[in-house]
């Protein structure tokens, strides 16, 4: 039996001062200084790459509807192609061999391109010329990621195989975009037009705009928040405290570092001010 060739590909950036989540720093109305900012992305970077280690072993503990013979793989592609060395050393130190005798090969490749679009096609190309049956992609600042969502990605991913032309899958993010998509190999679809849409639709609409015209099946994942503002990060903070606190009932995965770093920076715990922004409520409360 031929075995399917599953990849995660994560898009990921090194995690340099002044190159990753500058919309949380002071420069740019957050509260992070650069360097704090590059230290929460690299515990949310390396929390999201766990996750998907956990996802792996609990798929392949799954017995695939279609007895297909599945392998895993983690795919991180990051750039400029300078960078890609610094980030097999990153991912070595805290995970150990990336390939070799290990359950689960990670590699590290480059995209480049002149546009987002073209950076994640080109990922995407690599990723299928070197066999992909099926791709899930997501970014590497979802703290709140947890292995199910994986699962159920691949999961309809080989729903999806069984389909004449394929189709897409994707969970969204909390704000009009996607946090995690992908398709099959015989899926005739790319990333083109998706992101800075030039006719303002946002991610979320324009992979669904894409998938309509082309009359494409598309299934729908839960939503997985990222942290892109400081509205997102306050948002995330809660999250993570939730899933730290639920893993001691349910066994869940708590994103340990990234909480660890939360906590260092001061920045664990969310609190606003009282309001009355809401609907009246004389005739209710007595």
């Amino acid at each position: 039996m031929k075995t399917r060739k599953n990849v995660l590909l994560l898009f990921s950036k090194l995690p340099e001062a002044g190159r990753v989540k500058t919309r949380l720093t002071v420069e740019r109305g957050g509260v992070l200084t650069q360097e704090d900012a590059a230290a929460l992305y690299e515990s949310m970077l390396l929390d999201v790459v766990a996750v998907c280690l956990a996802a792996f072993d609990a798929c392949t503990r799954r017995l695939p509807a279609d007895g297909a013979n599945d392998a895993y793989e983690l795919v991180v592609s990051t750039a400029p192609a300078a960078n890609a060395d610094a980030m097999r050393g990153l991912l070595e130190r805290e995970f150990g061999p990336l390939e070799g005798d290990v359950a689960f090969p990670m590699h590290v490749i480059t995209d480049a391109g002149a546009s987002f679009d073209a950076h994640y096609n080109d990922a995407f190309a690599q990723c299928w010329d070197a066999g992909a049956d099926c791709i899930l992609s997501m970014g590497a600042d979802m703290p709140a990621l947890t292995p199910d969502d994986v699962v159920r990605g691949f999961a309809a991913l080989h729903e999806l195989e069984h389909m004449d032309a394929g189709g897409i899958v994707l969970a969204p993010d909390q704000e009009m975009g996607v946090s995690i998509v992908g398709w099959t190999r015989g899926t005739s679809f790319d990333h083109e037009g998706v992101f800075y849409n030039p006719s303002g639709l946002t991610v979320l609409p324009a992979y669904i705009e894409k998938a309509r015209e082309a009359n494409l099946p598309a299934i729908w994942l839960p939503p997985v928040p990222d942290v892109d503002t400081m509205a997102d990060l306050m948002h995330n903070v809660t999250l993570v405290d939730a899933l730290d606190y639920c893993s001691r009932f349910d066994g869940g995965r708590a994103p340990a570092r990234t909480l660890a770093t939360l906590r260092e920076l001061g920045c664990d715990e969310v609190r606003v001010p009282p309001n009355d922004l809401m609907d009246p409520r004389d005739a209710i409360d007595g």
